[in-house]
């Protein structure tokens, strides 16, 4: 009786609201907390959410300028377009999903082959927790991220292939040694010609490691545009269709 008393103390904080403006533009704040590790997030429920019908996530992975522990910096600022697009009502009305933005206080992704980063495994901790949570359907999870989530976004796929039904990185990069565990996922990514922050070689070197190998990933690079390649990605026409017509 202990056990299981303690056990669903455990679960109701780890869903526990966060302290910052509890929802903005439907963005729920919350936190999420392990024995002993935390990590703040945003959620975004569909509005019209039916437990009895299955839903696609899109987690969100912010840039530099998204991290700290306010709960707020991940959907603010230049991290609008990559939380927002997909919480317009035209989109939700055709494709309704939710949008998971935890946040980190450091950098996303590992130099290791193999491993995640502890930011990385708490993001998968936090997706199991909602799966339970919600009705979220295991072969419609997609992930997209920006500068330092774009390398974020990338190493998650490359290490945990089997979890995303497709993914969108932007101006990152990763790891072409882990290509083949790509060749079979569906990649659409972003780099501006021009950026002096992230060398657009970051992204050419992963595409053209994932064509070697017989993968067919989409690449749009924006000649003459900086890092912000995030305001022409998110105006991309065809984007939204495009992501949720990928299943697992």
């Amino acid at each position: 009786m202990k056990q299981f008393v303690f056990v669903t103390i455990f679960m109701l904080i780890a869903i526990m609201p966060g302290s910052a403006q509890d929802k903005v533009d439907g963005f729920v704040a919350r936190i999420y907390k392990n024995r002993r590790e935390k990590m703040p997030y945003r959620l975004f429920i569909p509005p019209t959410y039916d437990k009895n019908k299955k839903y696609p996530i899109i987690i969100w992975l912010h840039g530099a300028g998204g991290a700290g522990t306010d709960n707020l910096l991940q959907i603010s600022g230049d991290q609008i377009p990559g939380t927002r697009l997909w919480t317009k009502p035209e989109n939700q009305q055709r494709h309704p999903a939710f949008v998971l933005v935890p946040q980190s206080t450091g950098g996303w992704a590992s130099s290791s082959f193999t491993q995640l980063t502890d930011e990385e495994r708490l993001v998968l901790e936090i997706l199991n927790g909602l799966k339970t949570e919600f009705s979220i359907d295991p072969k419609r999870v997609y992930i997209s991220g920006q500068s330092n989530g774009g390398f974020g976004t990338w190493d998650m796929i490359s290490k945990r292939p089997e979890l995303f039904a497709a993914a969108i990185p932007l101006c990152g990069g990763g790891n072409p040694a882990l290509a083949s565990n790509l060749v079979f996922m569906p990649i659409w990514a972003f780099h501006g010609e021009k950026d002096d922050v992230i060398p657009v070689a970051e992204t050419r070197n992963m595409i053209a490691a994932i064509k070697k190998l017989g993968g067919v990933p989409r690449y749009t690079e924006y000649k003459g545009v900086d890092h912000d390649v995030w305001t022409p990605t998110f105006k991309e026409a065809g984007l939204v269709d495009w992501l949720f017509a990928q299943h697992k």
